[in-house]
């Protein structure tokens, strides 16, 4: 990681120490918009989050998609309900026009629009606030307008999906590949929420007094936590080649590898917190279910083999 990106990683964890603690999150989360606006206005104003993909010339900040991965990891540590996964591929997929509309890229880019992409029109991120709706449709990037949508209940209350149907498309060019954009972001989004997950379990097991010891002492657990760990940073390590080299294929691992490590994290994290991970009142519970519903968006592990199988046959 560059300075510069390390720098841009640490102002982000800093804004979400102070702003996006435990109970603003879940305000957050209960907001009309599924999402806490003043936060997100800092994230763009003061950091410049929405800007990171979009070239100078049209109001951007000319950073490059391992930005947007390191900021996407941050956030997702915490669980930060943001609309920035789905503003930053609806950025990507406007710049693949041969002429891209400046004035609507300006708008993404200083937060002022939120935008999304539609892979399948019954659960699209950021849908239910998306001022800027494009879909992945036959090879090709269509805008649509007119949208009619309907909010969908989903087991995840951090991340907000809807339905959408268009009233009007226009095509505006060739599809660069925004699925594989969208997996390898979301990739590092889950690998950000299962670093954090471990975290707080290796925490709460040395904090866990059992037969007058912390459970963390207990061999049997130290062994289990250090496979997560194993887990954790081996689907990484993927994610970074992803990151760093996009295609097909690296976008395919990526989501396999982080998808499975954050499943397998939250699990254990449910087990080793025992029956207080199940309640309300504790956050761990919110991790379980952004694993697993993290992990079927944008087609779900078997869909992600069947494709992995078709690039590597």
């Amino acid at each position: 990681m560059t300075d510069e990106r390390e720098l841009l990683r640490q102002t982000v964890a800093a804004l979400v120490d102070k702003h996006a603690g435990s109970e603003a999150v879940r305000r957050a989360m209960d907001s009309p918009r599924g999402y806490d606006t003043a936060l997100w206005t800092m994230l763009c104003e003061q950091v410049g989050v929405a800007a990171l993909v979009v070239p100078d010339e049209f109001g951007g900040a000319g950073g490059q998609l391992a930005d947007a991965a390191a900021v996407l990891e941050e956030l997702s540590r915490g669980l930060v309900p943001t609309p920035l996964l789905g503003t930053t591929l609806a950025e990507l997929a406007l710049l693949s026009a041969d002429t891209p509309d400046a004035e609507t890229l300006e708008q993404l880019a200083s937060g002022a629009a939120i935008g999304t992409v539609v892979f399948d029109r019954d659960y699209v991120i950021n849908g239910d606030v998306a001022d800027v709706v494009l879909a992945v449709d036959a090879g090709r990037i269509v805008r649509w307008s007119d949208v009619t949508v309907q909010p969908v209940r989903t087991m995840d209350p951090t991340r907000r999906l809807a339905r959408m149907t268009p009233g009007a498309t226009l095509v505006i060019g060739p599809d660069p590949g925004i699925a594989d954009t969208a997996a390898i972001l979301l990739a590092a989004e889950q690998i950000g929420a299962a670093a954090r997950c471990l975290e707080l379990t290796v925490e709460y097991t040395k904090q866990r007094v059992q037969f007058g010891r912390p459970i963390g002492s207990f061999q049997a657990l130290k062994h289990r936590m250090a496979d997560l760990y194993v887990a954790v940073q081996s689907a990484r390590a993927v994610v970074v080649d992803a990151v760093a080299q996009p295609a097909p294929v690296s976008a395919r691992l990526a989501r396999l590898a982080a998808s499975e490590a954050f499943c397998m994290v939250a699990g254990e994290a449910i087990q080793l917190h025992g029956g207080i991970a199940i309640t309300w009142e504790h956050d761990m519970h919110l991790y379980f279910k952004r694993a697993h519903g993290s992990a079927q968006l944008l087609g779900a592990p078997r869909e992600q083999l069947r494709r992995l199988e078709s690039e590597i046959l």
